[in-house]
């Protein structure tokens, strides 16, 4: 017997309650502590830098997110390692954890739809991790404000919250596949697992392994190659990431292919920033693709939810 009312009847009471879990939970608290003290240190170093090389650079603010020193990586390359890993751990056990709780059941029984379940669970997540993201970019432009001593340009603040905004849909991409497979998996262990080598492979290993694969399979022509491995490259959610990174806070370079084909590159050929409506053009394809991502694991995981047995 099938009930009466909209599919997403119950979506604002699941969003709330999940909300508030993720916000009060031991879990969240210690990878926002962790994320934290990774800003405060890479920061505190990437200012000294600045003070030390830069004079009149009209993007000072962006440096903030980009310099490193002393074998320290940049803020940005801290963030593209910790935010996954703050998405997988609020999402490995989102679905399988009722299971095995037994409270799945008891869940559906009230006049709540599966669809308001697993988009409320979603939200709650990506709403969590915004809220976290938020406070760390408010974190990074106060610190700027107190070390530096000058205040952001109109330009720079609009592209500080275009990376803001990319960094959202990016911890979407690893939110959503972690739900995907507490969806598959009803071991909460083993999905945090697959889930973290999927990770590690699609970071470190997959970006390396793209450029042999283009040459074994690839005309010998460079062009070809170089096109073919960037292309294979972007299978990672990473590689995106990074590149709209290189776009929006480099104004000079806009981005690797035009930094290495100088026929393509008007920034880097003339030294010139490039304004930031023709740097979201070039990253516009990889945000694109981010959001894409998101969505198709997303709908994968309403699938396959929806077709699942659910037993008293």
């Amino acid at each position: 017997m099938q009930r009466e009312g909209s599919p997403w009847q119950g979506l604002g009471v699941v969003f709330l309650k999940e909300t508030m879990d993720h916000l009060t939970s031991a879990r969240m608290i210690v990878l926002e502590l962790l994320v934290a003290l990774a800003a405060v240190v890479t920061l505190s170093f990437a200012t000294e830098q600045i003070k030390e090389v830069t004079a009149e650079d009209p993007f000072i603010f962006l440096r903030l997110f980009t310099t490193s020193r002393n074998q320290l990586p940049s803020f940005v390359v801290f963030l593209s390692f910790l935010v996954p890993l703050m998405a997988i751990g609020l999402a490995f056990d989102s679905v399988n954890g009722e299971h095995n709780r037994r409270t799945m059941s008891r869940i559906l029984s009230q006049p709540i739809y599966r669809d308001a379940l697993l988009f409320g669970k979603f939200l709650a997540g990506l709403v969590t991790l915004s809220i976290g993201l938020v406070a760390l970019w408010l974190l990074v432009i106060g610190l700027g404000l107190i070390r530096l001593g000058v205040p952001p340009g109109g330009e720079e603040m609009a592209r500080a919250l275009v990376f803001l905004m990319v960094t959202i849909a990016y911890a979407g991409v690893w939110l959503a596949l972690a739900m995907l497979f507490s969806i598959i998996f009803r071991s909460a262990a083993t999905a945090a697992l697959v889930t973290l080598g999927i990770w590690l492979v699609l970071t470190f290993i997959w970006p390396a392994m793209a450029p042999a694969i283009a040459v074994a399979i690839l005309p010998s022509d460079p062009m070809t190659v170089f096109t073919g491995s960037q292309m294979l490259a972007r299978l990672s959610p990473s590689t995106l990431f990074n590149e709209v990174v290189v776009s929006i806070l480099n104004p000079e370079i806009g981005s690797v292919e035009r930094l290495l084909f100088l026929s393509q590159t008007r920034g880097a050929v003339v030294g010139a920033p490039l304004p930031l409506g023709e740097s979201l053009l070039i990253a516009w394809p990889q945000i694109v693709a981010l959001i894409a991502t998101t969505i198709a694991l997303f709908v994968a995981g309403y699938v396959l939810f929806q077709r699942q047995e659910i037993r008293a």
